[in-house]
Parts: C-alpha cells; sequence; structure tokens
C-alpha cells in the first residue's frame, strides 16, 4: 500500500466518526466540586443536531430507584449513572458525555459565573436554565483547548 491509500483510509474513518458523533445525543454536565469533598453536577444539557439544546435540571432527572443526576458522584460508575438517568427520565440515549468543571466554567465564562448565576436563579427566582442563559454574556472559546488538556474539560463515549 502507498501513503496516498492510507492516507485516504485515515479520511474516511475520521469521516465517519465524525458523522456518527455528530448524529449522538451529547449529555453535558457542570460539575461543581465547591460543596465539598464529593463534587455534584448543578446543571445539564443535552444536545444534539436534531434536537437541539436542552437545559436538564440535575435534581428533576433520576433512575428508577429515585437517585438524581446532582449525587452521580456518589456513585460507583458515575458515568453509566447519568446515562442510565438520562434513558429513565428522558427516554435519550447519551453516546457523548462532556464534564466541566469550575476552573474550565471560569475560564470561559469568567470569574464569576457561578455567583451570577446563583443571583439569578436563587435570589431572583428564574429557572436554572433561564439563570445560566442570563449569566452567559460572554465567551471566551481560547481556553477550551488548553482545558481539555488539563482535564478542566473531558470528553468521553458513555
Amino acid at each position: 500500500m502507498n501513503w496516498k491509500t492510507i492516507l485516504a483510509g485515515i479520511v474516511a474513518i475520521i469521516i465517519i466518526l465524525l458523522a456518527i458523533l455528530a448524529f449522538s445525543n451529547v449529555l453535558i454536565l457542570a460539575q461543581d466540586d465547591t460543596e465539598g469533598s464529593i463534587p455534584g453536577v448543578d446543571m445539564a444539557a443535552l444536545w444534539s443536531v436534531r434536537g437541539g439544546f436542552e437545559w436538564i435540571y440535575p435534581g428533576s432527572s433520576f433512575d428508577p430507584q429515585g437517585r438524581t443526576l446532582h449525587n452521580i458522584y456518589m456513585l460507583d460508575d458515575p458515568y453509566q449513572e447519568a446515562k442510565t438517568i438520562m434513558q429513565y427520565t428522558y427516554n435519550v440515549d447519551p453516546h457523548i458525555l462532556v464534564i466541566i468543571n469550575d476552573q474550565a466554567a471560569a475560564h470561559i465564562f469568567g470569574d464569576n459565573i457561578l455567583d451570577t448565576i446563583r443571583q439569578h436563579d436563587w435570589v431572583e427566582g428564574n429557572s436554572r436554565g433561564d439563570a445560566v442563559a442570563m449569566s452567559i454574556t460572554s465567551v471566551n472559546p481560547l481556553p477550551i483547548i488548553p482545558d481539555i488538556l488539563m482535564g478542566n474539560i473531558r470528553i468521553m463515549l458513555i
């Protein structure tokens, strides 16, 4: 085989993988490390090409045993549990999981993003999704790649 055939094969595989991933459901979890030794999930979203972007409140998302998405890190296999919760509550089967921690959120959306969301949510009484939408006034995409490399943003197949 020559290098052109190998390169064409690699490009074809990449295109096929990207096409599959483009039509997969993506579960996005905002991990909150500020509440103690075990993190919680304070915000989640589901995204797909077909369905768009949907905010999910972790406390209202649960599995057949009543365990919520907010507390998945208390379980042995939190990411499989997140998938189970999405299947049980929303009849959606996510294949890609994106976890964004507090540091990445601060880098991308500004240092006071958590306090701003809490202000719009708890103090003003807006829904969690509306509070997030109202709080995100600027996005700095430059830290995304460094945050992935530092482990502040994790992307995995589930």
